[in-house]
């Protein structure tokens, strides 16, 4: 028999016109009604553009015609024009040139989010991406030492500042615009006008992906990336203990709270291997993968405890870019290519 769940999977299909989002998770799809065979699905739109509705109403009807045992099926789009605050897509706008934006989340740090989300780029770089990423950790910026890079960048004819680029990955951080171990003392209406600035004002050319490195918790920093453009996704890191699950809970509420799907779960620090073959989970093991059913989102991957990991990020040379045929390379190429499969 035919369920309403169903016909949400079929509309998570239907992409909203110029946005690799679809309209369930933008949370336009306000009724599902269902009777007899005849379905009907109220879309509300806070945009009144006939063409948008039209292009939705086209697209999920031909779908939604297809599942067994339907007999008729309607959109009805309706639009609330003139609401203050209602259009999801006010604040945002799509970065020219990037066809992706995944931000890379944890709900509390040392759970090595930096690590992941540098040899993440790294991996989809391996992979053949043309790839960015960007350091939103404005008060702890730590994408410049990952990646091996200093330096200010330079600002081109246009005014817009030139991206680092190392290991064939565009690179912007807090991390070149201050001298050393000069602290950021800054409120949040400085943190909100710096990323939308290394959005903007950063020349990053064309880029199949730009990974966003975000700090811990679910501040300014989250807010301000979510509203100010359309998110392909999020990828929350965590280790397997409960400690480290319970925040991630927070941070996977607060992307579906702003209508950003959630991509998957990595699981990092797994388990460590000893010199003699011993496998010794430090921190307990499968949690990341349990969590990921318990909230129905993909498991992207795990990744040990490698020495070579740590040692990478120090000297800033990644271990997927320094023997990416090894082990702890492996693990996140299998990773990027989970990744690569959820964004064609």
């Amino acid at each position: 028999m035919l369920t309403k769940e169903q016909i949400t999977e079929v509309l998570k299909t239907v992409k909203y016109p110029g946005y690799s989002r679809d309209i369930v998770s933008f949370g336009l799809v306000k009724n599902i009604a269902l009777h007899e065979g005849e379905i009907v699905v109220s879309v509300q739109l806070t945009s009144p553009s006939p063409d948008a509705a039209q292009k939705i109403t086209q697209e999920a009807e031909a779908l939604l015609q297809k599942l067994p045992g339907v007999k008729n099926a309607r959109v009805d789009v309706l639009t609330a024009a003139g609401q203050p605050g209602a259009n999801p897509f006010s604040a945002q706008q799509k970065v020219p040139g990037i066809k992706r934006i995944v931000a890379i989340a944890s709900g509390k740090g040392g759970v090595g989010k930096s690590t992941v989300s540098a040899n993440l780029a790294c991996a989809l770089k391996h992979l053949g991406f043309k790839v960015g990423l960007l350091d939103c950790d404005i008060y702890g910026p730590s994408i410049p030492l990952m990646m091996g890079v200093t330096g200010k960048p330079n600002v081109n004819e246009n005014e817009m500042l030139v991206p680092h680029e190392n290991y064939g990955v565009k690179l912007m951080s807090m991390g070149f615009l201050v001298e050393g171990d000069q602290p950021v003392i800054w409120r949040g209406p400085m943190i909100v006008k710096t990323i939308q600035q290394f959005l903007f004002v950063v020349d990053w050319g064309e880029l199949d992906f730009l990974l966003v490195d975000l700090p811990p918790g679910t501040g300014d920093a989250q807010l301000t990336l979510c509203q100010t453009v359309p998110l392909d996704g999020g990828v929350i890191v965590t280790t397997p203990q409960e400690a480290s699950l319970g925040v991630v809970r927070k941070g996977v509420m607060m992307f579906e709270k702003v209508n950003v799907p959630i991509l998957g779960l990595v699981e990092n620090m797994s388990y460590f291997i000893t010199p003699n073959g011993e496998r010794v989970e430090i921190f307990g093991h499968g949690g990341g993968r349990a969590e990921a059913a318990r909230k129905n989102v993909p498991f992207l991957g795990e990744v040990p405890i490698f020495t070579e990991i740590r040692m990478g990020g120090d000297k800033g040379l990644p271990v997927v870019v320094s023997d990416p045929n090894d082990p702890p390379a492996k693990a996140f190429i299998e990773i990027a290519e989970a990744l690569r499969k959820l964004l064609p």
